[in-house]
């Protein structure tokens, strides 16, 4: 789930790299949404997969403080 995502890397150290298939799945959603910047691989790419997240955005951050509330 990208939330479960998202408040897993809630307090990491930014740029993190992820290589896991779905972690970048993951990462690929939260993009979409805006609550994360990342530097993704391409669907096409297959060999040696990898990604960076740069950030949670300020949306991102305002969405895990709404989740927090909603659920302690």
């Amino acid at each position: 789930m990208p939330m479960n995502f998202l408040r897993r890397i809630a307090d990491a150290s930014f740029p993190l790299a992820i290589h896991e298939e779905a972690d970048i799945q993951c990462a690929a959603v939260l993009v979409a949404a805006g609550l994360i910047e990342a530097n993704l691989p391409g669907p096409d790419n297959t060999a040696g997969r990898g990604g960076v997240i740069l950030r949670i955005t300020p949306q991102g951050r305002a969405e895990l403080n709404r989740t927090r509330a909603l659920y302690p």
